[in-house]
């Protein structure tokens, strides 16, 4: 199987499945069908919010190049546009208005990566040299990133756009996100603890809490890492949350197969990363992110990142359920790699 763009994929990826040109990977496994399954789970008609604020975590700990949001009034006549009125503009109305603007880092918060956010090297027209490809083989010179590749030593100009031209997360947001979601409570079994989530700890959970994840299913995960988030109020204590931090092991070789076998069209969770990080260190040439690398660059299957599941999972468990109606498009930010998002969670 081969594209205009690339004569040969990575092994297991599913780099054509969905046609030459497709930029939702997974997601389109969120079908009609997939939706009204999703909504045959609303029996109560409770709803959750997913997102913790978007000024959580505080400060920079958890990534030195992201910082919180500013939030800045827009300027009127030279002025904050903040209760201004509006009389000072044209003598007359009685009307006071309030207008502003933000600098946020798309992904300091509750967030989706897009599938332009982690590529790889890979020779993908077959030539013997590797270059920067991400999913379905879009190249980072040609389509997605800029503006300057490194090959090598070698750095090559890529035109001024900096942005996402394809594989945009405002994908995400044309074609919404939104079917069933299941829900793994990995803090349910095994408590605050850092750990290095394995196929047979997810198996475990899966047995213990009878659970049934099907194709096309949008997998959530717990391990109550925004919990603590939560508690320590916009000033992380970066020591006590790497103690805790428990995450999928992306060197778990079966781990990253199920995620391929099982269909699931996303996953979400409320740690940082989503996969154990840093990695588990292994010799020779590896991925820095290689959950993120399976996930984004070869199955098209997005990641959710610092979601809200507390409430959510202590209802599920209370009512002996684990599945729900899941809703949770992105800021359709056309060029952006990722996004802020305010799940919403029906029941």
């Amino acid at each position: 199987m081969s594209s205009s763009r690339w004569k040969q994929r990575p092994p297991g990826s599913t780099w054509g499945d969905f046609g030459p040109d497709d930029e939702l990977g997974r997601i389109n496994l969120l079908t009609p069908e997939k939706v009204r399954q999703g909504v045959a789970e609303v029996r109560e008609g409770i709803r959750f919010g997913l997102s913790i604020p978007l000024d959580y975590p505080g400060g920079r700990v958890l990534n030195p190049r992201r910082g919180p949001p500013e939030l800045l009034p827009t300027q009127r006549m030279g002025l904050p546009n903040m209760n201004f009125p509006l009389r000072r503009e044209n003598g007359h109305s009685d009307d006071v208005v309030c207008d502003d603007q933000v600098l946020l880092v798309l992904q300091y918060s509750t967030q989706w990566d897009s599938l332009a956010h982690v590529g790889a090297w890979f020779d993908a027209d077959g030539d013997g040299r590797d270059e920067m490809v991400y999913y379905n083989g879009w190249r980072a010179n040609e389509h997605v990133v800029g503006p300057v590749v490194y090959h090598d030593d070698h750095e090559e100009a890529c035109g001024h756009h900096m942005g996402a031209l394809k594989l945009s997360i405002s994908n995400f947001a044309a074609t919404p996100i939104q079917g069933r979601a299941v829900l793994v409570d990995f803090l349910e079994h095994f408590g605050f603890q850092r750990r290095a989530l394995s196929y047979d700890d997810l198996q475990r959970v899966i047995e213990a809490d009878k659970l049934d994840i099907e194709p096309g299913d949008l997998f959530v995960m717990r391990t109550g890492f925004t919990d603590l988030i939560l508690e320590m109020n916009r000033q992380p204590d970066a020591e006590r949350l790497a103690a805790n931090a428990m995450g999928l092991d992306g060197r778990d070789e079966r781990l990253l197969q199920w995620i391929t076998d099982s269909g699931i069209a996303a996953i979400c969770a409320d740690n940082y990363a989503v996969e154990f990080y840093p990695p588990r260190d292994v010799p020779g040439a590896k991925a820095h992110l290689p959950l993120h690398q399976h996930c984004l660059f070869k199955l098209g299957v997005p990641l959710g990142e610092l979601w809200w599941l507390k409430d959510l999972a202590a209802h599920l468990r209370a009512q002996r359920r684990s599945r729900f109606l899941l809703t949770a498009p992105p800021l359709r930010l056309p060029g952006a790699v990722g996004s802020p998002v305010t799940p919403v969670a029906t029941v």
